[in-house]
């Protein structure tokens, strides 16, 4: 659900009043003031799933706290870990924290803390107990900007915009399963940077190893000759592993790459901007180097050649087409 504030609409301080009530319930109790400005904007969207929520957000800048008041008075013992974008300082646990874009950061409800925000971030939250670290190692990176442009750290942000942007296309049955992935993953790159791979539960690790390979296929997936054997030699497991790993998600590597090719093609097909695109140069980019093939593979999933599903698509996006 999302929630947008805005003092064009009613007064900055009524505007402030409402942001704090509503990311109150969707991440912790704060108080919040403006900096230098009688302009408020901001929006929050939430996403439960299950026992952890991810939250997006975009706001104007402000100074919020958490006090010790506040957290005697309302204390849910979470962590969150978060994604950022514009400006962001923040202090907690005797750490001072200026944060670049893409930073990841790990705070907690448990401790006072004081931020100076403007611009975004995407937060994944969950009560503390559920994370298999020891607290003692957790709180070396309270408040610690984490590079969340490569390695782990470049897993984790790109599964929150994802889920930040596909909010809705997920079912209840989903969002217990992406809870859980989601977990598992904050775990092991919270275990990455801290050097601590060895403490991960040896389930979460292989959801995680599963996660980490198809981020890498999608990333080769323009590389028609991509083959099992170079996807289990940059992961340093065996082929029949890997094919074991897919296997206990109901695919063969083979069917889920070919899918993954299918669906981005089908989005360049649909997308406006790349209506003048050939559709063979699309196919291409994506792997398939005959255009029989394609049109065969995609005509038996969709049941519908990609010329007729690129126009059916053009119309429906263009206004006034359907009356024409």
């Amino acid at each position: 659900m999302e929630k947008v504030f805005d003092s064009n609409d009613f007064p900055a301080r009524e505007a402030l009043s409402a942001w704090a009530e509503a990311t109150a319930d969707a991440v912790m109790p704060t108080s919040f003031k403006l900096i230098g400005t009688d302009v408020f904007r901001g929006w929050v969207s939430t996403m439960p799933l299950g026992a952890v929520q991810v939250s997006a957000m975009a706001y104007s800048s402000y100074l919020t706290q958490r006090t010790p008041k506040l957290i005697r008075a309302s204390d849910p013992e979470i962590l969150a870990l978060g994604v950022t974008s514009g400006s962001h300082v923040i202090e907690q646990n005797r750490n001072h924290a200026a944060l670049r874009p893409s930073d990841l950061l790990l705070f907690e409800s448990s401790r006072p803390f004081e931020t100076y925000a403007d611009g975004g971030c995407i937060l994944i939250q969950f009560p503390r107990t559920l994370l298999p670290l020891s607290p003692r190692h957790i709180n070396q990176l309270i408040c610690r900007p984490l590079p969340g442009n490569q390695g782990m750290g470049r897993l984790q942000t790109s599964f929150l915009t994802h889920l930040a942007e596909d909010s809705t296309s997920y079912t209840p049955h989903d969002a217990v399963r992406l809870g859980t992935v989601g977990l598992d993953l904050v775990t092991a790159t919270l275990a990455h940077f801290l050097e601590r791979e060895g403490d991960i539960p040896s389930d979460s690790r292989q959801r995680v190893l599963y996660m980490r390979i198809t981020s890498f296929i999608e990333h080769h997936l323009g590389d028609n000759a991509l083959t099992a054997g170079e996807i289990a030699a940059a992961h340093h497991i065996s082929v029949r592993s890997l094919h074991r790993l897919f296997q206990q998600h109901g695919v063969t590597v083979r069917s889920w790459i070919r899918g993954q090719r299918l669906e981005h093609c089908r989005r360049d097909l649909a997308d406006p901007l790349k209506r003048h695109v050939p559709i063979q140069a699309i196919a291409a980019r994506w792997g398939f180097l005959h255009p029989a093939d394609f049109t065969r593979a995609f005509r038996d999933l969709h049941g519908i050649t990609p010329s007729n599903y690129r126009n059916q698509a053009h119309r429906r996006s263009t206004p006034g087409a359907a009356d024409q």
